[in-house]
């Protein structure tokens, strides 16, 4: 019998050991979900809906424990965890008012005697989800696919199997109907023949575009519709006439919210030169009073990397940048699973800080010319999640909004995902939107049905 083990990445002790299920465990995990979606799918979205209200009330009634649970299983600081359960239970309190609305008919005028397009469950929805933010995303997809009538089998990551059981007891403790969310403990290597069974309709992958590519290749194999949020590298472009003092608090954290370990964070800092020494040196004072230590102490802003593997890739993608002529401001120290805070300066393409997605606490400044050549340098990237602008010029921000071809543009804001705004990305940060009402109509049949009488 196989087992995976949770490790603190703090301090490096274990939490616990998981049995790894087995084919036979996986086929039994499979055949519930078959048999749950035969009736799940005819439950009045009303009735879902309300099922979501009682969802929001656990998780906020949980968040404290939750949010302990992804410190010591990922090293989140224990603040932002909570703020991550108050967000998932947003999310919630968005489709249990809005749910019934987005899956209604939608009329259409036709030489028929009726028509419209019905918006049906198609069955089990297979999601295979990341660690660094391990209630969020799941509950993003969980949500609005669930009320719209479908099953959800969940993968999570393999560093963060407490958190992946805990979801599926807070599903079961809402009232979803036993099998309607299952969790899996699995090997990677399962995932082929889970996705070629008959039983799973679609797949839903936050990750890497490493693992988007395989995922969404075994998808497209077998005829499945899947959804791919992937990797970003997105730009901070940083025009003259920014407020620094108003908004550097706002860039500080788009960088170094959750250790760096998001797929929206700001990773390059395109700063117009006439503005940059200004910005290089409020930017770096603010980074510098960011208290490292214990994810579970409630003052700790950055705590540790989820593995120590992460920080070792981190450490060698800054080394890279370094012996190409980028140069460290600030940090740049590693200490097992501790990644300093890091600023770098002198970053141009061809560098892994410009080119590649730094997963972690390392913020890449770049200087550029003019306001033109800053949106030029944003745009150069295989990335497209999202960008952002920091400017007074609204108007003249408005104009290149169509310039960088991402799947969001924030002006004087962080880009942050919303449940009222659809959230997905271009290019190798995949397709397909989550969110909003585009998220609960992704894993739908968009049925069209026509009445002669």
């Amino acid at each position: 019998m196989e087992y995976l083990e949770s490790v603190n990445p703090y301090d490096g002790k274990s939490l616990e050991k998981y049995k790894i299920f087995s084919d036979d465990d996986i086929d039994k995990v499979l055949a519930k979900t078959e048999q749950v979606f035969q009736n799940w799918k005819n439950v009045s979205v009303e009735h879902r809906s309300g099922l979501l209200k009682k969802l929001a009330k656990a998780l906020l009634k949980n968040k404290k424990s939750y949010a302990q649970l992804m410190s010591k299983e990922m090293g989140k600081p224990v603040n932002q965890g909570i703020a991550e359960i108050e967000k998932c239970a947003w999310a919630c309190d968005f489709y249990a008012k809005n749910a019934v609305g987005f899956l209604a008919d939608d009329l259409i005028d036709t030489e028929a005697d009726e028509s419209f397009v019905s918006y049906d469950p198609i069955g089990c929805v297979l999601a295979i989800m990341p660690w660094n933010f391990p209630f969020w995303q799941v509950i993003r997809f969980a949500a609005p696919t669930l009320t719209a009538g479908n099953t959800v089998i969940l993968k999570h990551a393999s560093n963060v199997p407490g958190c992946s059981l805990a979801l599926q007891e807070l599903f079961l403790s809402a009232g979803y109907p036993e099998g309607s969310f299952q969790s899996l403990i699995a090997d990677h290597q399962k995932l082929e023949s889970i996705i070629g069974n008959s039983i799973v309709q679609g797949v839903t992958l936050t990750g890497s575009e490493k693992a988007g590519r395989a995922i969404a290749a075994q998808a497209g194999k077998h005829l499945k519709k899947c959804v791919m949020e992937l990797g970003g590298n997105n730009a901070c472009i940083v025009w003259e006439d920014a407020d620094l003092d108003k908004y550097m608090d706002t860039m500080v954290m788009a960088r170094m919210q959750n250790t760096g370990q998001s797929c929206i964070a700001a990773k390059r800092f395109i700063v117009v030169e006439t503005i940059y020494e200004e910005f290089l040196i409020k930017f770096t004072k603010r980074v510098q009073d960011l208290k490292s230590g214990d994810p579970l102490d409630k003052h700790t802003n950055i705590g540790v990397m989820a593995r120590e593997d992460l920080a070792k890739t981190l450490e060698e993608q800054v080394k890279d940048s370094l012996d190409k002529g980028a140069q460290v401001k600030i940090g740049n120290k590693r200490d097992g699973a501790y990644y300093e805070p890091t600023v770098l300066t002198g970053v141009l393409p061809g560098m892994p800080a410009f080119d590649e997605e730094l997963f972690g606490p390392v913020a890449a400044v770049v200087k550029a010319k003019d306001r033109k050549e800053a949106v030029v340098m944003a745009a150069n990237s295989k990335f497209g999640l999202g960008s952002m602008l920091f400017t007074e010029d609204i108007k003249s921000a408005r104009k290149i909004i169509g310039d960088i071809p991402d799947g969001a543009f924030f002006i004087n804001e962080m880009v942050k995902s919303d449940p009222r705004l659809p959230f997905g990305g271009t290019k190798a940060s995949g397709f397909g939107r989550e969110l909003s009402m585009e998220g609960i109509l992704e894993f739908v049949n968009k049925k069209t049905v026509y009445i002669r009488k």
